[in-house]
């Protein structure tokens, strides 16, 4: 399909501007026309404007649509008209365009999980296994006011991972600029002066010397190694399967930041499986949907083995345990959930206690780094100057003798 660059009437008269994919102009004319829009222009244009134009659907997009189909359907609306008042009520051209297509989908005979399905990169095999649960058990709207719920939560846990992940970068970023600005700047000028006082200089001394040398003479190299090491390391873990695992298993022997990733992992596993398997999704499905929110390769092989053991007849709890990947509080409240016969209410207390965790991890982790990085930074100006006002005080010491 081609994108298109539209300007179309409503019905009250206003000028709507948007972009929509479409075969051809009358087929983006009946798409339109579905929409109560009259189609007054349009051009052909480059698919480069689905990256300048508001065209990628987020998360809070999905919050949105969840909470919307959660009021409707729980008021008693039925599905097309809620999507119909969603389509109508939306700003966002690209979820007005997959609206549509839903539309489209369920009055062509399939069903709202099915509609879904048809745009995976939006809704991922969770969410529309989810929503084919509560169409079976007639809980649509329970369904989308727990993804509404979940998605929050999910949003918030970003926002947390982001801060964690950014904070150190940018002191990082910040301490290697003032390194730069010492050796390639400063260094050099308090070391010509030392060199004309005369005399042997210490050690320390030349290793600044040489060290602020290299900054001088491969100062690009040194800025350009890092990236490109991030960029081959990023390529080669897109490729390998196995350089993926290792990444992954180093990301939870980070010190400080992999407690903090595991527990962010486990929130996330205990959340979506609690959802699911309340839902009404078998434990096995509940288990390989899982092995894709996990979000590491090494928890999901757990997740896999997990699987593997419990199809082989073992108990969940024992299952969970022989991976190797669960803490101890997971398993027993897995233990206690599968004795009561309330697995969801179990994992749901692990979020809960993992959630408040995390939170408190972060901000210690931040209250750590903060004062580690100044060390160094003092550590690195204490070489520095005693690099250079050592010389100075020999050299004042000997006039005085």
């Amino acid at each position: 399909m081609a994108q298109y660059v539209y300007r179309a009437m409503d019905a009250a008269g206003a000028m709507i501007p948007g972009s929509m994919e479409a075969a051809n102009v009358p087929d983006l004319e009946a798409r339109l026309h579905r929409m109560q829009l009259d189609l007054i222009d349009c051009r052909i244009t480059g698919q480069y404007l689905v990256l300048l134009g508001k065209r990628v659907i987020h998360r809070r997009d999905l919050i949105n649509f969840c909470f919307h189909m959660e009021q409707l359907t729980g008021a008693g609306v039925p599905i097309l008209e809620g999507l119909n008042d969603l389509r109508e009520s939306t700003d966002h051209p690209r979820l007005r365009e997959v609206v549509t297509d839903l539309i489209e989908s369920i009055e062509g005979g399939l069903p709202l999980s099915g509609a879904l399905a048809q745009h995976g990169d939006i809704f991922d095999a969770t969410f529309t296994s989810l929503i084919l649960a509560g169409e079976q058990s007639g809980k649509i709207a329970e369904v989308f006011k727990n993804l509404s719920e979940s998605l929050k939560w999910q949003d918030e846990l970003a926002s947390q991972t982001r801060k964690i992940v950014m904070y150190p970068i940018v002191v990082a970023i910040v301490v290697a600029a003032v390194t730069f600005f010492l050796m390639i700047y400063l260094v050099p000028q308090l070391t010509a002066f030392i060199r004309n006082m005369g005399g042997e200089l210490p050690l320390h001394t030349r290793v600044l010397i040489f060290v602020s040398n290299i900054f001088i003479a491969y100062w690009y190299l040194l800025l350009a190694l890092p990236v490109l090491l991030f960029f081959g390391l990023r390529a080669w873990v897109r490729r390998s399967s196995n350089a993926r695992y290792a990444w992954d298993g180093l990301k939870l022997r980070l010190w400080l930041l992999g407690p903090v990733l595991h527990k962010i992992i486990l929130a996330r596993f205990a959340t979506f499986f609690a959802l699911m398997y309340a839902s009404g999704i078998s434990i096995l499905e509940c288990i390989r949907l899982s092995e894709g929110i996990a979000g590491n390769q090494v928890v999901a092989a757990g997740l896999r083995r997990a699987a593997q053991l419990i199809s082989e007849g073992h108990g969940v709890t024992a299952a969970f345990q022989h991976t190797g990947i669960f803490p101890p509080l997971v398993i027993r409240m897995l233990k206690v959930g599968e004795a009561t016969g309330s697995l969801d209410t179990a994992l749901r207390n692990v979020s809960y206690f993992y959630n408040r965790e995390v939170k408190e991890l972060i901000e210690k982790v931040q209250a750590m780094i903060e004062p580690a990085m100044t060390v160094i930074l003092g550590l690195l100006l204490g070489w520095i100057m005693l690099s250079v006002l050592g010389p100075i005080y020999d050299t004042i010491s000997t006039i005085k003798t």
